[in-house]
């Protein structure tokens, strides 16, 4: 099964939408693995998470970053979904 696409509000304000795994991890660990993470901006459009940092395409973060997930949009999921075909 692929991993759920959830849209979620960080700590920071900042807004990503990204397939999401939770992982095991020991406390103070990294616990959900985000894979191809975006930012979105106000008009809705789209950057990847830590452009111009990484070419890496996933990365780990500690589920106490993160306020809220929820569900995205239609609209914002099909624009994701093009951005992440392989």
């Amino acid at each position: 099964m692929e991993n759920p696409i959830k849209v979620m509000m960080l700590v920071s304000n900042q807004i990503l939408i990204s397939q999401i795994e939770e992982v095991g991890a020991d406390i103070g660990e990294p616990d959900c693995k985000l894979i191809k993470p975006f930012v979105v901006a106000r008009d809705q459009t789209l950057e990847p998470f830590l452009m111009g940092y990484t070419k890496e395409d996933t990365c780990m973060m500690s589920s106490e970053k993160i306020l809220t997930l929820v569900n995205p949009t239609p609209t914002l999921l099909e624009k994701y979904q093009d951005l992440i075909k392989e």
